[in-house]
């Protein structure tokens, strides 16, 4: 059983009407988790598109809301100091009665780092740097004095108070599919593994190299939930179909010169979640035999609450736990 969350990449013109209607709509439908992108400008292209900031909108979905859990995927490490990622997400722990789930990564845009004058170090160094965040996010978690002899980030008997609402700390969800360096700190520090772009069978793949760093730190790999982000396109019938895939023309503007029938094709071919309902029950069962525990809905037509409508009545009840 595979369990349905939303995602929002806010910086594709997230407004405040938007975000609290699907909050709300993550709420009523049943929903497991409402997240957001950490982002600063558009990935997709277009200019000049609304966003909003992280901080407030996460305030608003833990006041807004009494259910969903919700947070962000992901933080890039190199614009949020853990220091600070670890108070904020404390306090909204603290609000939300321990519904807040921190996201962190490594970051990969480098040209939005460019454009925001924003330093984006090499890999190596990004994932040093993440390394180190994690583990200062945990020792500050405790609530004790707590030192630390980091590159990046030292400790010199620092205290972050109140703890959060759980004993066993923040819920860390870290996202990212390297093998190397990705996956063996999921093993250490995550609570959830998300990760994009993948085949079933690279999947299994990393589910598997995943348990098996866990056995080799006597940790129990049950304990670390894996999750998807997929985007989806789905309608009652083929003109349906069409209709949300002119939507999606709008907003991904490399679809904006095909035909609604070749835009549908194409997100087939990026692995979306695409077609009736039906279909789609079908190819998140693909995603559960591979693995998958939570299935992370991106929804870039931040307007189309029917759809995430249509998916809590049709699909939700044959797919959720």
């Amino acid at each position: 059983m595979a369990q349905l969350g939303i995602m929002i990449e806010a910086q594709e013109g997230l407004t405040w009407d938007r975000w609290e209607r699907l909050i709300d709509a993550a709420e009523r439908l049943g929903y497991a988790c409402l997240r957001r992108s950490d982002h600063l400008g558009t990935t997709v292209g277009g200019a000049g598109r609304e966003g909003l900031a992280l901080w407030p909108t996460l305030t608003v979905a833990a006041t807004r809301s009494r259910r969903i859990r919700f947070g962000q995927m992901v933080s890039p490490i190199t614009w949020r100091n853990p220091v600070l990622m670890a108070r904020n997400a404390v306090a909204l722990d603290r609000l939300s009665g321990g519904r807040m789930e921190l996201g962190v990564g490594a970051g990969w845009n480098e040209r939005e780092h460019h454009a925001y004058g924003i330093p984006f170090p090499p890999l190596k160094q990004r994932m040093d740097m993440l390394e180190e965040a994690l583990q200062v996010i945990r020792l500050l978690a405790s609530g004790e004095p707590a030192s630390f002899d980091g590159r990046y980030y030292p400790l010199h008997d620092a205290v972050v108070r109140p703890t959060p609402t759980n004993a066993g700390g923040l819920p860390i969800v870290i996202g990212g599919s390297g093998e190397k360096r990705t996956l063996p700190l999921a093993a250490h520090y995550a609570d959830e593994w998300n990760t994009n772009g993948v085949s079933h069978e690279q999947l299994r793949a990393k589910n598997d190299l995943l348990d098996r760093l866990c056995d080799d730190i006597d940790r129990d790999p049950r304990t670390i939930r894996r999750s998807l982000m997929i985007g989806h396109l789905v309608g009652r019938d083929h003109g349906e179909l069409v209709e949300r895939a002119r939507r999606m023309q709008q907003v991904i503007p490399s679809l904006a010169d095909l035909s609604p029938d070749e835009a549908i094709a194409a997100l087939r071919g990026r692995r979306w979640l695409v077609g009736s309902p039906d279909e789609v029950i079908e190819q998140i069962a693909g995603w559960q035999q591979a693995g998958v525990e939570l299935v992370m809905l991106q929804t870039l037509d931040q307007t189309d609450i029917d759809a995430l409508e249509l998916i809590a009545a049709e699909v939700m009840p044959r797919v959720g736990a």
